[in-house]
């Protein structure tokens, strides 16, 4: 068996250290032929460390109908620089991008009857795999009735938000003075806490945690 020069440099680099002769081998086997075996191991080896991400993504790539496992959620607010600050200073997600919609793109996909719109989009982390929360905003709208509970009007209601503890939420919460609903935090099970409060637009948010 014949092994290149880029084969010997490749053998020099890896494996060039090594006794070969103080490897058992079987009789029949000689050291030139150990060392591309060795080699071949080598290869191998790294080859497995490349493919283990690629097939990892592959798994996670949705079987069905679907390109991606998340949802992109709209949200109409009546004042954008006042939810941003909420929702970048107060609930911690990061404005990962911007979307200009046209008055043209706007018409013919029928979502704003021809009105243009900039849409800030936030994710919980800057992530492919994350929700992202897009905010948005029109001239003249009026502030939404503040409601009191989930059940006062239809549509989306609440989002809950798996947490590692609920402590630094709370601390930034009461530090803006946002206000806990029901008789939040309340202990779901030991050490795991709930947490209720409304976006400046009155979306009840969820979070759930350790303490």
């Amino acid at each position: 068996m014949e092994i290149d020069s880029k084969g010997d440099s490749f053998l020099n680099e890896h494996v060039g250290d090594i006794n070969f002769n103080s490897l058992p081998c079987p009789g029949s086997v000689s050291i030139p032929l150990s060392r591309h075996i060795f080699a071949i191991m080598i290869t191998f080896r790294t080859a497995i460390f490349v493919l283990i991400p690629v097939l990892l993504l592959a798994c996670n790539k949705p079987s069905g109908q679907f390109e991606k496992p998340v949802i992109s959620i709209g949200v109409v607010v009546t004042d954008l620089n006042r939810s941003l600050d909420f929702y970048k200073n107060v609930l911690g997600m990061k404005e990962t991008g911007v979307i200009n919609m046209d008055a043209e793109l706007g018409e013919k996909s029928g979502l704003t009857g021809g009105l243009p719109a900039r849409v800030k989009v936030l994710k919980l982390e800057d992530s492919g795999q994350a929700t992202e929360w897009k905010l948005m905003t029109f001239e003249g709208l009026p502030q939404p009735a503040r409601q009191q509970h989930i059940q006062d009007a239809a549509g989306m209601r609440y989002v809950s938000i798996s947490v590692r503890s609920v402590a630094p939420f709370l601390e930034r919460l009461r530090k803006n003075n946002i206000p806990l609903l029901g008789q939040t935090p309340v202990e779901l099970q030991k050490g795991v806490y709930l947490i209720l409060f409304q976006d400046p637009d009155g979306i009840f948010i969820e979070l759930i945690g350790n303490e």
